[in-house]
């Protein structure tokens, strides 16, 4: 264990994440060997963030029209003209590919009277506002405009469209309106390090968007950190490690932070009464989560009998080798050298400001949480799976945003499996949080110093930027 911290050093008694993969039956990518927890300071965080619409106002000009964010796939755009709308508080911009191997960003609005040029993505070879026909071509340059006899004032040449700043990462492609904004390869750290998973050879299998009703940052902060799993998720207890979970904090990484929930474990809090026996059968009759991303959930069909722990083994070894013989016969790929980490356990990175893609050899999901136009009680929360093709070289096309009503369960939406009713556990606390945040005669919120580190650098990190 590295920690700098003569302060905020304490951890739940019992085995760590770092014991767990000491006893993992595969050997453990050396990213995740890495453990790391800066002790940031234990000061209460204001909670005028969460509720003030002047900050809302004042976060949408120093924060998300400066920093690098999610826009879109490139595999959602793979041909030239092909584009998706990307929308953050007031801003709009269309995300467009120009070129074979390039992608740019444009401002959405027509530079004459200001109407949106696009309202929905699609494939077009220019952009021409429906109201009185000025257009512009692919790569931002302006048409002879309607009517030109009449606009000699304007330059074709001086009335490009704004463009903001494009990179691509893995497969993804990412945005900044700033356009002195340093590159997002130096944004990221040592991101990458950390993250090893191709994430380019996945594709979007789901992609559920809904609005809650909260600030953006309440809804994120619950799902960065598992000290809730003891109240909001009690029947996971059995076989996640809740309040042994690693948390990687580095005050020299602002933009980027980890979390590590072992699974196949009982919880600290229930470990003196759960056998190896009882941690695999509560597994199986909640499904565990993480296997919805690849449209499989690990379960005993009626008839079948749950499998037995060899003597000496674990429950989670049974299921880890489990999930390896599923795979063989479900997939083209080889995993019988995988880690357990990889397959069972619950990896959440968050790449400041909100994008949250978690760990793991076989899919992946991506959370992305986002203000919902500058109102500061309410959001947009996104659930995307990115899943393995099921056979080599057969990539599947992106599947489209699946927007939900706000009176709609997750739990109703089949393809989430055990996540949707997990994550409507979550969603049950939070538009209480929002309006207790306004009750609230405290000035802030009081954060853990280890269980709830990622919180607090999220929201430091969030403080540099509405400083500068």
């Amino acid at each position: 264990m590295d920690d700098t911290s003569e302060t905020g050093p304490a951890r739940c008694p019992g085995p760590s994440v770092q014991d767990y993969l000491d006893r993992d039956s595969r050997p453990v990518p050396k990213a995740l060997r890495f453990d790391h927890n800066d002790h940031i300071g234990s000061e209460d965080v204001d909670a005028a963030r969460f509720t003030s619409r002047a900050w809302a106002e004042r976060e949408m000009e120093q924060v998300w029209r400066r920093v690098w964010q999610f826009a879109c796939l490139e595999s959602e755009i793979p041909e030239v003209g092909d584009h998706e709308i990307y929308e953050i508080g007031d801003d709009s911009l269309i995300v467009v590919r120009t070129a074979p191997e390039e992608i740019r960003a444009y401002v959405n609005v027509c530079l004459h009277r200001g109407r949106k040029l696009r309202t929905s993505g699609g494939n077009v070879g220019e952009f021409r506002c429906p109201f009185h026909g000025f257009a512009w071509n692919l790569d931002g340059s302006m048409q002879s405009p309607p009517c030109a006899w009449d606009f000699p004032h304007v330059s074709p040449e001086k009335f490009s469209l704004p463009e903001a700043q494009v990179a691509t990462w893995r497969g993804f492609v990412f945005i900044n309106m700033d356009p002195y904004a340093e590159s997002f390869e130096s944004y990221r750290g040592t991101f990458d390090d950390y993250y090893i998973w191709p994430l380019e050879n996945r594709y979007k299998s789901l992609h559920i968007a809904k609005v809650l009703p909260c600030n953006w940052k309440v809804a994120q902060d619950a799902f960065i950190e598992s000290f809730h799993v003891i109240a909001t998720h009690p029947q996971m207890l059995p076989w996640l490690a809740d309040a042994n979970s690693q948390y990687d904090v580095m005050a020299d990484q602002p933009n980027w932070n980890r979390m590590i929930n072992i699974q196949g474990a009982p919880s600290p809090h229930v470990a003196d009464s759960v056998t190896e026996e009882d941690v695999l059968e509560t597994f199986y009759d909640s499904r565990a989560f993480y296997a919805a991303a690849q449209g499989r959930d690990l379960v005993i069909q009626e008839g079948d009998e749950l499998p037995s722990i060899p003597p000496g083994g674990t429950a989670r070894q049974v299921l880890a080798q489990r999930m390896r013989d599923q795979l063989a016969t479900t997939s083209h790929q080889d995993f019988s050298q995988t880690a357990d980490t990889e397959l069972l356990d619950a990896i959440n990175y968050l790449l400041f400001p909100n994008f949250n893609p978690w760990g793991g050899a076989k899919s992946n999901i991506i959370y992305r949480f986002r203000p919902h136009g500058l109102d500061p009680d309410s959001c947009t929360a996104e659930i995307i799976f990115m899943s393995a093709p099921k056979k080599p070289g057969e990539m599947p096309p992106p599947v489209k945003i699946r927007w939900v009503p706000g009176d709609m369960l997750f739990a109703d939406i089949p393809e989430l499996g055990v996540l949707g009713p997990v994550f409507d556990q979550d969603c049950e606390n939070l538009p209480y949080v929002q309006q207790g945040l306004k009750a609230m005669r405290k000035p802030g919120i009081t954060l853990s110093n280890y269980q709830e580190s990622r919180i607090r650098h999220f929201n430091q990190t969030l403080d540099q930027w509405m400083n500068k």
